[in-house]
């Protein structure tokens, strides 16, 4: 099996150019009447409401900020609130601008907020519509990445990979389509699976929730969607200069991982009958990104039921939800999903589903020479002298006289125990053929001293 040979600095730098390259700023324009944010005049007055009703006293420009909407869209909608006597507008500074002015409900206001917040408890960021939403992730949709060997070996160029399985990832992320990694236990499936957050390149705009058959959707999740760097965020939506639309978070792209949790419910949109509105589902939040089921096979559903749930998904690139009224919607489906499984493929799917994924990757166990590799780094990461006479006995009288598959957590989950053992005694870490014996038989036997033999 062959490893890396490029410098990490080489790496690095054709990494970072190739990021350059395929990173496109998100800046949709800002929506300046109630007419260009696509959303009914009303709901809209029931989200300022709302918003009004929860916080009391609030300056316009703080209304505006909250509403990630423009003085120019609220404009019209306080007017129609004073008419129709559901707020009243005070001053509460001395400057005479429009910073100073400031809105409370009246006590018909108040009531209205009631029903309001009965209805649906909403009061955050106005959404999108749906169509704008569907319009935005296919633009900058994931298929569209292009994914250069230069950029693989950048970000995996720090472990110790095949580098056939390499090649074999990147071009599956080139492919937009569904790729399935399996392999033995412990082989770096999931690890792998997580790594390839770092191909996706560029930015792209995540909204706060969005408005659908009636209802809100809450979209942007601080978890799974990111910042480009720490401390950024939307500008403020008061500021005359505002050139994008602050209903949308610039993020980078999405990697949402989900394991043996996963049930066939999580997958549609939950509905929280205490505020009244809807979570966007895993796989929604994904959009743009990569969804990760890993550990496929040890889910509370039938491996069947769940992969029989991303056919017409995958194959159509999008997904029909629906609302607890009866209203169903497409959406769209730009996800690169990877499922991770110890079980081989055959064993999960029939011929229909395993057509639709592009990719079926092994990870099987590894060489010696990477093994040995991935041993003397593990050293090094706990602290403990490498010691070359030890791993040839840890081959010898383990791995091959007991037919061991050399796999890639092996070194890391033997050296900790080694390290646990040196601290509990109070002296430096060895690594000795004993220390290896003790910690092989706690890992796979649970035979502690009884099998020690001596340095």
């Amino acid at each position: 099996m062959d490893t890396l040979t490029e410098s990490k600095a080489e790496r690095m730098d054709a990494f970072a150019a190739a990021t350059k390259a395929a990173a496109s700023a998100f800046v949709p324009p800002p929506p300046r009447t109630v007419n260009e944010t696509g959303l009914p005049f009303i709901f809209l007055v029931e989200l300022a409401v709302k918003v009004l009703f929860l916080r009391g006293l609030v300056r316009l420009v703080e209304l505006a900020s909250h509403m990630k909407l423009s003085v120019s869209v609220l404009d019209p909608m306080m007017a129609f609130m004073r008419t129709e006597k559901l707020c009243e507008v005070t001053r509460i500074g001395s400057s005479g601008t429009d910073a100073d002015i400031a809105y409370k409900l009246t006590d018909l206001g108040r009531s209205r907020g009631v029903e309001y917040l009965n209805r649906c408890g909403y009061a955050g960021p106005a959404p999108v519509t749906l169509e704008c939403y569907s319009t935005e992730i296919r633009a900058r949709s994931v298929a569209s990445l292009r994914i250069a060997r230069a950029a693989v070996l950048a970000e995996f160029g720090d472990i110790v990979v095949n580098a056939g399985v390499l090649d074999q990832l990147g071009a599956a992320m080139n492919s937009g389509r569904a790729m399935f990694i399996h392999g033995p236990a412990g082989s770096g499936k999931t690890y792998l699976a997580e790594r390839l957050a770092g191909l996706l390149t560029g930015t792209i705009g995540v909204p706060h929730a969005v408005y659908a058959g009636g209802e809100v959707i809450q979209m942007y999740d601080p978890v799974v969607h990111r910042p480009p760097e720490a401390g950024s965020g939307p500008e403020n939506a008061f500021h005359p200069r505002q050139l994008r639309d602050a209903r949308w978070v610039t993020c980078l792209r999405p990697a949402v991982l989900t394991g043996g949790e996963l049930t066939l419910d999580m997958l549609d949109l939950k509905f929280d009958e205490t505020t009244r509105y809807y979570q966007a589902p895993p796989h929604l939040k994904a959009n743009n990104g990569i969804f990760i089921i890993d550990d496929l096979g040890r889910q509370r559903c039938s491996p069947t039921d769940l992969l029989n749930r991303w056919i017409v998904p995958m194959d159509r690139k999008t997904d029909f939800l629906s609302l607890h009224t009866g209203y169903k919607f497409e959406v769209p489906f730009d996800v690169i999903v990877v499922f991770s499984s110890n079980l081989p493929p055959a064993d999960l799917g029939d011929g229909a589903f395993l057509r639709r994924i592009g990719y079926k990757i092994h990870v099987g166990p590894m060489s010696e020479r990477d093994y040995r590799e991935v041993f003397m780094r593990a050293c090094d990461q706990h602290g403990i002298a490498r010691c070359d006479d030890t791993f040839a006995y840890l081959v010898r009288e383990h791995h091959q006289r007991e037919g061991r598959p050399m796999l890639a957590c092996y070194p890391r989950d033997l050296l900790s125990q080694v390290r646990d053992k040196g601290a509990y005694e109070g002296e430096v870490p060895q690594l000795t053929p004993a220390a290896i014996q003790w910690a092989w038989n706690n890992y796979f036997s649970g035979a502690g001293d009884s099998h020690i033999q001596g340095d």
